[in-house]
């Protein structure tokens, strides 16, 4: 091949890696799972982000769930979201279920630098769960607390659950058998939104939701306590991309500014207001700023 065909050839093949290469914007992009708290969180770390600098944020949220943000994040298509300890260890890096919180983050921390380059920023300080739930009616009446006195009704019940609890490692196999839990027909699969309204409609009688889910409370609905700590810890935490953080390092300053300062009775009342109360999500996070001082 002549110098002249090689030069050309090599001009073709920048021009279509430069084609097929995630648009870079002049802004950095904040994504989020598709349920109600991770648009919250989205909204919270945007806003802190604007408040500690001249930046506007794009905010791209509702990416269906771990897996897609997860390729979003890599392609460099969003800059950060929240993710869960638990659910990163497991099923994003594939790595064996363990039940310490500190060592649990240290190896989430590592293997994202390691393999992804990004950070793993300081723990936002409340956890969010999986939560097996039913009526409170119904743990009045079989006089219900744990999951292990539920494997003895599971049989008549019919469980919803949301896509990617039904596959993922830390979800419905491993627990199903820790617990002997069977059911009475296959699981029900829907978006998590829908979960409450299926159970309080009597469509199902045991949901896989989030120990932080606004609905929990107001519904009068019973939490079955995980006595046999089958659910890895799951902190919620930035996940920043390293580029991101060269190119905008007052992003940095925000998420610090933000460790340790949402609870899980916040993340309750936040979740309430948007799905019970109807409210506007930036509203919500804009007086939990004013409240926390942020």
């Amino acid at each position: 091949m002549s110098s002249r065909l090689q030069s050309v050839v090599a001009s073709l093949l920048l021009i279509a890696a430069i084609a097929c290469s995630p648009p870079r914007p002049n802004e950095p992009v904040i994504g989020t799972k598709n349920f109600t708290e991770q648009v919250v969180l989205g909204e919270l770390l945007a806003q802190e982000i604007e408040a500690k600098s001249h930046l506007h944020v794009d905010r791209r949220f509702y990416l269906a769930g771990s897996y897609i943000c997860q390729q979003a994040l890599v392609a460099g298509r969003i800059d950060a979201y929240v993710e869960y300890t638990g659910t990163a260890l497991t099923a994003i890096l594939k790595q064996p279920l363990d039940r310490d919180p500190e060592r649990v983050l240290d190896t989430v921390r590592r293997l994202y630098a390691q393999r992804y380059k990004v950070t793993v920023a300081l723990p936002l300080g409340f956890e969010n769960t999986f939560a097996m739930i039913v009526r409170g009616e119904d743990a009045g009446h079989y006089n219900l607390r744990t999951l292990s006195q539920a494997g003895t009704y599971s049989p008549q019940w019919r469980l919803g659950v949301g896509y990617e609890f039904e596959q993922r490692p830390d979800g419905l196999p491993g627990l199903s058998k820790a617990y002997g839990l069977k059911f009475a027909e296959p699981p029900r699969t829907m978006d998590l939104g829908l979960l409450y309204r299926a159970l309080n409609a009597h469509q199902v009688d045991m949901i896989a939701g989030n120990s932080t889910d606004g609905p929990i409370q107001a519904f009068g609905l019973t939490v079955l306590e995980d006595d046999k700590h089958y659910f890895p810890p799951y902190q919620a935490v930035p996940l920043v991309r390293d580029e991101a953080l060269r190119r905008w390092p007052e992003i940095r300053t925000a998420l610090n500014a933000l460790a340790g300062r949402v609870t899980a009775a916040d993340m309750r009342e936040m979740n309430e207001a948007v799905d019970g109360g109807h409210r506007d999500p930036a509203d919500v996070v804009r007086e939990f700023r004013q409240r926390k001082g942020l």
